[in-house]
């Protein structure tokens, strides 16, 4: 269990030394682009496949989000990722920040996705 946790605390690290590293000049637009979505689809309270449907619902956590972490990591230059990675560990150190507008932004978005699911829906049945 201990290593579990450690798996644990060393992923949530790194997903903010990638949400340093997408605001920084230095990483590439591809690797930003990339890694946004991965910060963002991490810190989203929405899943791709919902945690009640057994098994399947913790899949996403367990393969998806590390997965795009470690490709994430594989495109920032080292250097980026040191200093990165030393912003994670003070940021962690005094507590998670609190971002409302970026949660608002995601929200939204899965908003619009649900809205035009529901239009189309409405538009085939109609």
């Amino acid at each position: 269990m201990d290593k579990l946790k450690a798996w644990a605390r060393k992923l949530k690290r790194q997903i903010y030394t990638l949400y340093f590293a997408c605001r920084d000049n230095r990483v590439p637009w591809y690797a930003k682009a990339f890694t946004a979505l991965v910060v963002a689809y991490a810190f989203s309270p929405i899943d791709l496949i919902p945690d009640f449907i057994p098994v399947l619902g913790y899949l996403d956590d367990i393969i998806l989000v590390p997965a795009g972490v470690w490709l994430a990591l594989k495109m920032i230059p080292r250097d980026v990722l040191a200093d990165c990675e030393k912003k994670a560990i003070d940021l962690l150190k005094e507590g998670k920040p609190k971002n409302w507008v970026a949660g608002g932004l995601v929200l939204l978005i899965w908003a619009l996705i649900f809205a035009w699911i529901i239009y189309r829906a409405v538009r085939f049945y109609t």
